[in-house]
């Protein structure tokens, strides 16, 4: 789903200073959604809420249930945590039922209302139907203008209802039929979990680029974004869910229906970099082995001597250790996280603003004084928190202070289901790599290259006549078209409407 909408204040929320520049998460990419769904089962509801726990890093902002008890449909959605509401019995017990649908959303710069929190729902002349989606469509405003004007009434700002209402108005006569009309009108990314009466149902997009798995539990079947959703509730894990594929789930069993022509699979390479959990298996790949791998590759391509290996936590753990083990160099941690700290409090003056840092990360002086380190990270966006990470080992007493990135640098915005500030906003668009280090103030700067992370996938080189993903990010390769851009002045994540609160 699109869940960063267009903010007239955008460019202000994008400064040092409306950042929440004391968190070193801040200056992020950030993933869209989690999606999860379970058929048959006699606690559907309280299953959901434990998968979407699990499901917790894709989206912090707001979560989401709609069960179905053969009779009504019953919806809990709300802001906050997942433990903020279906970690209560009495929410649970307000969604009964063998099957359910339920979903993550992350925390966006827009403003936030409950009417954009999903699954959403509407109520068709076939009976009630839910949808939760992880992704972006990039036709969707294209497509909500020309349903507004025949007549369409929406009731949010996502692009998640554009489905609801293509499937409202098929005149096809099941409700798979309607589904498979309504996603042919689609483009972009997506992976949908939707509710009908009879049916659980689950796609992905052609090309695959955000993930859906198939698992069972007690022999009723679920669908999920991650394998540690499957994972934290003791389920097995089936299978991957095609590119291109949609399964539906019913009393019948499972069916496979592949309605798109084929096309070589284009998975999201951020899904192996940062988003996913470390604990999952993506397209079967696990993804803390590829995370150390990457790490491994970029000690191979940018050695330089020094005395500790120092991750930023926590998604820079499993490649500091990749590159510890490649170069021999010591891996420790020197920048402490507090995890039992919440959403920092904004302080009155920027002064003591920027001491919030230390609330949640600190640094080890016992590891870093004296000692020339390499400072291990996935990813630079903005360049914000890069600064403040290397001024805190200066201040710490480190000798020296090399900067590694175990991913290419990020020189174009997503559109995908990813939230990037504009191009101007992202440093390696920006900035050479000698301004990036100058301004970062490390001793030394280097990324992972485009076909190294490639190689720590396993597949070789990158094919630039196909490539083996989505990798629009490093490249501007973007795999689809871009419907809702083409004479757009649009520079942000494509998005549908301002929120004025």
């Amino acid at each position: 789903m699109n869940c960063s909408e267009l903010d007239a204040d955008l460019d202000l929320a994008l400064t040092d200073t409306h950042l929440d520049d004391f968190d070193l998460n801040a200056d992020r990419l950030r993933e869209e959604c989690g999606v999860f769904g379970i058929y048959g089962h006699p606690e559907a509801a309280a299953v959901t809420a434990l998968g979407l726990h699990a499901l917790q890093h894709r989206g912090q902002e707001a979560a989401g249930i709609v069960a179905y008890d053969g009779h009504r449909f019953n919806s809990e959605r709300r802001m906050g945590m997942v433990g903020d509401t279906f970690s209560k019995a009495s929410t649970i017990q307000r969604l009964p039922g063998d099957r359910a649908i339920g979903h993550v959303r992350y925390s966006t710069t827009g403003e936030t209302i409950l009417r954009n929190v999903q699954p959403l729902f509407a109520e068709l002349d076939s009976g009630g139907f839910a949808v939760a989606h992880n992704g972006n469509l990039t036709n969707a405003l294209t497509i909500r203008r020309d349903l507004i004007r025949a007549g369409a009434i929406y009731q949010s700002t996502s692009d998640t209802e554009v489905i609801l209402h293509l499937v409202a108005r098929s005149r096809k006569h099941q409700i798979v039929e309607r589904f498979i009309e309504a996603l042919r009108q689609i483009e972009g990314a997506y992976a949908f979990v939707a509710l009908s009466n009879k049916k659980l149902i689950g796609a992905r997009d052609p090309l695959g680029i955000r993930p859906l798995v198939l698992g069972q539990l007690d022999g009723h079947y679920i669908l999920a974004s991650e394998t540690c959703a499957l994972d934290i509730i003791g389920a097995t894990f089936v299978r991957d869910i095609a590119n291109g594929e949609i399964v539906v789930i019913s009393d019948e069993g499972v069916q496979s229906i592949k309605p798109f022509p084929h096309q070589p699979e284009r998975p999201c390479i951020f899904e192996y970099i940062y988003f996913a959990r470390p604990d999952s298996v993506v397209q079967g790949r696990s993804v803390y082995n590829i995370r150390k791998q990457m790490g491994a590759q970029l000690a191979h391509e940018n050695p330089i001597e020094a005395d500790v290996v120092v991750p930023v936590p926590d998604s820079g753990v499993p490649a500091a250790i990749g590159y510890a083990r490649a170069s021999g160099i010591s891996f420790e941690l020197g920048i402490i996280r507090n995890h039992y700290v919440g959403r920092t409090f904004i302080q009155p003056t920027q002064s003591i603003r920027e001491l919030g840092v230390r609330m949640k990360h600190s640094a080890n002086r016992a590891v870093v004084e004296g000692k020339r380190i390499i400072l291990l990270d996935d990813s630079i966006v903005r360049g914000t928190t890069s600064v403040k990470i290397v001024q805190m080992m200066r201040d710490a007493g480190a000798r020296e202070v090399h900067f590694r990135i175990s991913s290419p640098p990020i020189t174009h915005p997503d559109y995908y289901g990813i939230d990037t500030p504009v191009r101007e906003k992202l440093l390696a668009a920006t900035h050479t790599l000698e301004e990036m280090r100058e301004l970062i103030g490390a001793d030394s700067l280097a990324f992972l290259s485009v076909d190294g992370i490639y190689k720590a996938m396993g597949v070789g080189a990158r094919n630039p006549l196909r490539p083996q993903f989505t990798d629009h990010c490093f490249t501007g390769d973007y795999p689809t078209s871009l419907t809702d851009l083409k004479g757009a002045d649009i520079k942000t994540q494509l998005s549908l409407l301002a929120e004025t609160g």
